[in-house]
């Protein structure tokens, strides 16, 4: 059996307003990857993904506090620790995080080799390299592995880079220390088509090669995720609504949400291809609010009296997990 890598326990997370108001923007996730596994997240935007994101890697700053649950990495807990604790002793190492945007990830005014040169620096180990010569030689042999002019990359400003290469050179640090888990945050938007394959590539490059150990990818291209994940996991409004095989969520959706986000989105599929988008009507209810019944019922176009009234919990519909008790 495969160790597990990476487990969440029933986490849920608010923001403290300055009047005193809980926003409860992540509720009851659960889940746990075991080597090389990648997970997909996806769901419309201010559903909750981001605010995860931080939550999964330990870093609850406020107003963002944790509110139950638990995140551990090889067993190793990151609730309820200081910012600099997870900073020095987490971050780089154990869990690492490739941002959504590169050119704001990256600082305009430093070199991609001095930018590279701080995360070594900044977690500095017995036995890792010291001396500027010893850096700059292991991110040339780190860098290699990309396809790309290394030389010319590690000695240019984020700026002088194509879209591609400044988003490959996040990708590089991101994973310099060889993290035992990595969280992409839609690390191929704005990239075009075939930027977006040599990203994937890369990204696939690195784990077949054991430089990172298991990976969560989210972003809003549901189609894009059946060809990278093996799991997908659909949020809405906080909480995981589906979560199954990557064939099962995108092939055969049984969360009402789920059919929706699908029947919304462009089909490369050839016999859906004269398919037209259907918008979903209406917005996600307030998180500041005490929910009552199903939180997809007001826009669920087969809602009952019934869905509006019960709490709907996450269980096995067939062999995935779905939050709807009328799923089949």
């Amino acid at each position: 059996m495969s160790e597990k890598i990476f487990e969440v326990d029933h986490l849920s997370l608010h923001y403290l307003t300055r009047f005193g108001e809980k926003v409860h923007a992540v509720t009851d996730v659960s889940f746990s990857m075991k080597q090389g596994e990648i997970l997909g997240i996806a769901g419309e935007s201010g559903c909750g993904k981001s605010t995860l994101v931080s939550g999964l890697m330990g870093m609850c700053i406020p107003p963002l506090y944790p509110t139950s649950g638990d995140v551990r990495v090889s067993g190793e807990s990151l609730m309820n620790r200081s910012e600099s604790d997870i900073r020095s002793n987490v971050l780089a190492q154990k869990i690492s995080m490739i941002p959504q945007g590169a050119f704001n990830a990256l600082n305009p005014v430093r070199k991609i080799k001095d930018i590279a040169a701080d995360v070594i620096a900044a977690h500095q180990k017995q036995g890792s390299p010291s001396s500027a010569k010893e850096i700059y030689q292991r991110l040339c042999e780190r860098f290699d592995l990309f396809g790309m002019d290394t030389q010319r990359v590690l000695n240019s400003y984020p700026i002088q880079l194509t879209a591609g290469e400044r988003q490959r050179s996040v990708i590089g640090i991101s994973t310099l220390l060889n993290p035992r888990m990595v969280i992409a945050d839609e690390p191929t938007s704005a990239l075009d088509v075939s930027t977006q394959k040599e990203v994937i590539k890369m990204i696939f490059d690195l784990l077949e090669k054991g430089i990172f150990s298991t990976m969560i990818f989210i972003t809003h291209e549901l189609p894009l995720l059946y060809h990278v994940a093996d799991n997908i996991a659909i949020m809405y409004a906080g909480e995981f609504v589906e979560m199954g095989t990557a064939e099962q969520v995108v092939k055969d959706p049984r969360h009402p949400y789920t059919q929706a986000l699908m029947g919304a989105m462009l089909s490369s599929e050839s016999s859906q291809r004269s398919r037209k988008p259907v918008a979903i009507e209406g917005a996600p209810p307030s998180l500041n609010q005490t929910i009552v019944g199903c939180r997809f019922a007001e826009r669920c176009t087969r809602a009952c009296p019934d869905c509006k009234k019960n709490t709907q919990s996450i269980r096995m519909v067939g062999d995935r997990l779905v939050r709807c008790d009328y799923a089949k």
